[in-house]
């Protein structure tokens, strides 16, 4: 594949590496620098760039029929009209808030732990993630996942960034740590005991792996899917 990185800052570097060593071609590295370029020389997209130009990144692979892949956070309030205009043009979108293979199993699990814990009132559920300083958005587009997968599958109505325990509300404490890449858990807590599931990312290889093998599956497709599609779980 011949691959535009929209977005050239570590992970689009790790990525760039795993490409290669998969066989691929990186043909454009996409910056807040970069001036006009041309994307259809790419077969397809991947971006993960800031979310103030995701949307203007998105929008403009759909425009030009390059299907894209996601993985920038912070900007899904416009998640719907990405959506739309992929219907529209009859385009090819993938966003995750995370694309590391674990992490995807680590949501299914979370939804299934959801559910069995859903009528054990005597447990409260709560989410924490911890991040490197340099990340832009808290809570974390995957600890917002979690909770949304809690939030479908339980009694839970919402959650808030906070540490304080409030009805049908999931708190989610986000901290941040130098050098931490990633760790994501959820506890449900009682008198008597507590229940954890816990992923933590080591390095930056397994987002970017995921990122590749998602858009090698992505070629030749129309519609819009998720990690869920690609690695057919769910």
């Amino acid at each position: 594949m011949k691959i535009a990185l929209l977005g050239y800052g570590k992970m689009g570097k790790v990525i760039e590496q795993i490409a290669i060593q998969r066989g691929h071609d990186i043909i454009l590295k996409v910056d807040e620098n970069s001036m006009s370029y041309d994307i259809t020389l790419a077969d397809i997209a991947i971006d993960f760039s800031v979310p103030d130009s995701a949307i203007n990144n998105i929008t403009n692979c759909l425009n030009k029929a390059v299907p894209v892949i996601s993985g920038t956070t912070g900007w899904l309030n416009n998640y719907d009209k990405m959506v739309a205009l992929c219907k529209e043009k009859n385009g090819a979108f993938i966003y995750a808030s995370n694309f590391s293979l674990g992490v995807n199993i680590f949501f299914e699990l979370n939804k299934s732990l959801a559910k069995m814990m859903k009528n054990l009132s005597q447990y409260d559920v709560s989410l924490e993630e911890i991040h490197h300083t340099q990340k832009l958005d808290a809570p974390s587009g995957t600890a917002i996942t979690l909770a949304e997968g809690i939030i479908e599958n339980s009694n839970y109505k919402n959650w808030k960034l906070s540490t304080n325990v409030e009805a049908n509300i999931i708190p989610i404490e986000a901290k941040r740590i130098e050098k931490i890449l990633g760790t994501h858990s959820i506890n449900y807590n009682s008198k008597v005991d507590t229940i954890n599931i816990t992923h933590t990312a080591h390095n930056r290889d397994g987002f970017a792996l995921g990122a590749v093998i998602a858009a090698e599956w992505l070629i030749g497709k129309t519609g819009v899917f998720t990690m869920n599609d690609v690695l057919n779980i769910g």
